[in-house]
């Protein structure tokens, strides 16, 4: 069977591929936003001239990200990441299948991060069992409190500046010290997505609800 490899440029094309399963590729749909799309290139794999697979390299943060994310066995998801390897920068983090990260074990140093789970929040209910009445929005001008915040207790995190105009950030303070924090990855109200992210509390103020406080918090205003 004839396979081909391909760069997609319709959002349309690639969010009907995407929406398979959405829960599996809340990112890559989010990417799909304006706010993200810039930054985007979309790889596909292409049979008969039909998508079997997609892949994402982001490229709007410090180290660019490449998705490779499959239901199925990976043998397809495998030929379409061997197919782009010369194209991919020196450098980049990687979400993908089980399995597929040998893929580049001849041209890359692979540092891996353990295995990752993808959770969806299905039922909102618990969300109203929490007291965040000591939780409040953070904007582009906490941004030193929050760097600040995220060097004592989530350095080398994925936390993007830009992100803050989204307005999806919640933390907790104590003056100035912003204690506990959570928000997002990925946020998108034109395709209904958004991916939590960037969540830590100080070291000296963990154990006492706070991370369960801001997370309750975004969740309820992204929904």
């Amino acid at each position: 069977m004839r396979m081909a490899t391909v760069c997609l440029h319709d959002k349309q094309e690639i969010e009907a591929i995407l929406r398979g399963n959405t829960f599996l590729h809340l990112y890559e749909i989010g990417d799909l936003d304006d706010f993200f799309w810039q930054y985007t290139t979309w790889y596909a794999l292409k049979e008969q001239q039909r998508i079997t697979q997609v892949a994402l390299l982001y490229s709007g943060i410090r180290l660019p990200v490449l998705l490779g994310i499959t239901e199925e066995p990976g043998d397809k998801m495998r030929a379409l990441l061997s197919s782009i390897n010369y194209l991919l920068p020196r450098r980049f983090y990687a979400h993908l299948s089980e399995g597929l990260a040998s893929v580049f074990a001849h041209d890359y140093q692979i540092e891996s991060h353990g295995i990752h789970y993808k959770m969806a929040l299905l039922d909102k209910a618990p969300l109203d069992t929490v007291d965040d009445a000591s939780v409040v929005p953070l904007t582009v001008a906490d941004l030193p409190d929050l760097e600040a915040l995220y060097r004592a207790s989530y350095p080398g995190n994925s936390f993007d500046p830009r992100m803050l105009e989204t307005g999806r950030y919640y933390g907790i303070r104590d003056g100035r010290t912003i204690l506990s924090v959570a928000g997002i990855h990925v946020y998108s109200p034109r395709y209904r997505v958004a991916v939590v992210g960037n969540v830590t509390t100080h070291p000296d103020y963990r154990g006492r609800g706070l991370g369960t406080a801001v997370c309750a918090r975004l969740c309820k205003e992204l929904l």
